[in-house]
């Protein structure tokens, strides 16, 4: 369950492809894209502008999707075979996405001698029966050298109930344990997933999952479960509502939209509650003095979603299947949250403080029900960076829905929960365009940022989305000001909101996977744009150019402007040796460094989180760029850092000092890059 208010780390393992067939055109140019941050040489777009329609996604009704799912458990062996996974290992079918152009887009879980793998999720790309591309989880060999646990089910149900504790929990065991490989960080271990129900310390349900390894009895890994995220509404005016008649009583049951349903908890924190049902079809009276005022908001926010998944990205329903989620309102009393649940399919939504503001305005209804879409696509982890990307596409999406509505009363914007009021002085709880005017989400990335709260952590995606769509500056937009700075001091020019999510969705769809983080996002929105636009396209350079303004990865121009002065000269980096430098000699100019000095850094390495790395300046004064990180499983560092290195002298030797600090992994500095802007 995801949840909308702001309440560890997970290490990521990036997109490892491998191919049983070369790979040409976008997949291969995305490659080089990456290392260099440049656009790549590739034939212009035919219709700049416009996506390629070969490579846009059909719109698949329930039975053609079930139909090619069919095809894909079929014939899942052989694929198994052919993308080399081990005589142990099997596929299991989640999903499948299919182009103009005949390509597929399957998603898979796997197991291992019987076992759910946790972080062996991934994507095979293929064409006429042919694999042409293979998006991974982890990159990590699935071998484990025992299936028998040398820790006790008993003991990890314990750790579990502990930690659930620590959070406010109040279940005295868990409610279910079982064995799991676990690959979404280092070495595929066996080991014990637990989950612990109840109820969190603000009344929140609880579905803590906690990972401990089978062997030492460690925890590897936990997350959250729960997502926090004619009728007379309170937030959207009068509205048209789909109900259901049956003899004299009308209910929120929307026919047309695949039966969802709309449900009154009446303050009850379990259930479903009861149907809203009565004998007249005008629902609620505007204000909170009215039950179904509540049911309107949230039935309404539910149909608004749909129709914004099936009329933007052809997407029936959040399993993209035609089924109907529920909605519940009036969840526990002056409850400040609503949350998405897996378990129950389902919305929730709390009456805020004091029971007088429900949090059911539309973009906190696209926002949980875009949860629900994030499980049944990449499924995200809810923890550390993919967490961040998790809560920020709940985000965008949601911002899309409220776009989408067109509703005067709610009018379209970059604000997040601006009409519920949860800081209870009229502010919204988060904006995109400077996530930190919230006081604690961040604008960039940084080494650090998977230890923030996913709340917090979502903002370097919301800005990036909001870059990409306005552009930076300062701007009105339905009446709200915006001013949305960049990490390089650097303008960005935005493509509109229509193409950035359709750029976002693809991505989310057949790009990433559980373990995604900042870097694997730039990557996947990088081909995502590739494949709609072409990699020439003014689209493509936009998306370099966002997320260069929110510190992950090089300009469209490989710097953005500037003098920038380069060693291409590799380095080998030592496992767990002594720190090696690279040096990179700048004459001629005038005074000290710049305070936003940009240091691009293309490094390849097995184990990134071993990694700590500096820029020493002239002077012998050196400025962390990145921290180690036990946790942090992904490969290489293609980023590029920005440093306030106006105490030292602009000329004379600055370097760049890398040093392996743990066990088991190698790289090389590749190259990088000073640029004075």
């Amino acid at each position: 369950m995801r949840s909308i208010s702001s309440r560890g780390r997970t290490s990521h393992t990036p997109h490892r492809r491998t191919a049983a067939v070369a790979l040409a055109g976008v997949a291969a140019l995305i490659a080089a894209a990456v290392q260099s941050g440049a656009a790549s040489a590739a034939p212009a777009n035919p219709q700049a502008g416009k996506v390629i329609p070969a490579h846009a996604a059909v719109k698949l009704s329930p039975s053609q999707r079930a139909e090619l799912m069919r095809d894909a458990d079929a014939a899942k062996a052989d694929t198994a075979r052919s993308i080399g996974l081990g005589g142990k290992e099997k596929l299991v079918v989640r999903d499948v996405v299919k182009d103009a152009d005949g390509t597929l887009h399957t998603r898979y879980e796997r197991t291992y001698a019987g076992l759910p793998v946790l972080g062996g999720d991934l994507v095979v790309e293929s064409r006429s029966g042919k694999t042409m591309d293979v998006v991974r989880a982890t990159g990590a060999t699935l071998e484990v050298a025992s299936l028998t646990p040398a820790a006790s089910k008993a003991a990890a149900e314990k750790l579990a109930v502990q930690r659930a504790r620590a959070l406010g929990g109040t279940r005295p065991a868990a409610d279910s344990v079982r064995k799991v490989i676990w690959a979404a960080t280092g070495k595929p271990v066996l080991a014990y997933e637990t989950v612990v129900g109840g109820l969190q310390d603000d009344g929140t349900p609880n579905q803590l999952h906690v990972v401990t390894d089978a062997a030492t009895g460690k925890k590897l890994y936990e997350y959250q479960g729960i997502r926090n995220g004619i009728g007379n509404t309170q937030y959207s005016g009068q509205v048209t509502l789909t109900t259901t008649q049956s003899g004299s009583n009308y209910t929120l049951t929307d026919g047309a939209r695949g039966g969802h349903k709309t449900y009154n908890l009446n303050h009850g924190s379990s259930g479903t509650g009861t149907l809203f049902s009565q004998t007249n079809d005008t629902w609620g009276n505007g204000t909170n003095s009215n039950a179904a005022t509540a049911g309107a908001d949230a039935h309404y926010g539910a149909a608004v979603t749909w129709d914004f998944y099936k009329n933007t990205f052809g997407r029936s329903g959040i399993k993209n299947n035609g089924v109907g989620a529920y909605s519940r309102v009036h969840y526990g009393n002056s409850y400040v949250n609503a949350f998405w649940d897996d378990g129950c399919f389902c919305m929730t939504y709390g009456d805020g403080s004091g029971n007088a503001k429900p949090l059911t305005a539309i973009d906190v209804a696209g926002h949980e029900m875009s949860h629900g879409v994030t499980s049944n696509t990449a499924g995200l982890n809810y923890s550390g960076e993919s967490g961040g990307l998790n809560e920020a596409t709940s985000d965008i999406f949601g911002t899309g829905v409220e776009f989408y509505a067109n509703n005067t009363s709610d009018v379209g914007d970059y604000l997040i929960g601006e009409k519920i009021d949860i800081n209870g002085n009229g502010s919204p709880l988060r904006y995109m365009d400077k996530p930190s005017k919230d006081g604690a989400s961040k604008d960039s990335w940084y080494s650090g940022i998977g230890g923030v709260d996913v709340h917090y952590s979502s903002g370097p995606a919301n800005h990036f989305f909001y870059l990409l769509s306005e552009g930076s500056g300062t701007k009105v937009i339905n009446g709200v000001t915006y001013n949305s700075p960049t990490a390089d001091g650097l303008p960005v020019t935005g493509i509109g909101r229509d193409k950035a999510l359709q750029i976002w969705y693809r991505a989310l769809t057949t790009k990433w996977t559980s373990t995604t983080n900042y870097a694997g996002a730039r990557t996947g929105t990088l081909a995502a744009a590739g494949e709609l636009y072409g990699t020439t396209s003014a689209e493509y350079k936009a998306v370099q150019d966002a997320w260069a303004g929110v510190a992950v990865g090089a300009r469209s121009g490989g710097g953005g402007g500037g003098t920038s002065y380069e060693s291409t000269t590799p380095v080998s980096i030592p496992d767990h040796g002594a720190a090696v430098t690279s040096n990179i000699s700048v004459t001629g100019r005038t005074g000290n460094a710049p305070s936003n000095l940009q240091v691009a850094v293309d490094i390849t390495h097995t184990w990134r989180g071993d990694l700590v790395i500096d820029l020493v300046g002239p002077s012998g004064t050196a400025y962390r760029l990145k921290n180690f990180s036990s946790s942090d499983s992904a490969d290489n560092v293609n980023e590029t850092y920005t440093v306030n290195a106006s105490a030292e002298p602009s000329n004379g030797t600055w370097q760049l000092k890398v040093q392996d600090q743990a066990t088991y992994d190698t790289g090389n500095i590749n190259g990088w890059k000073l640029t004075f802007p």
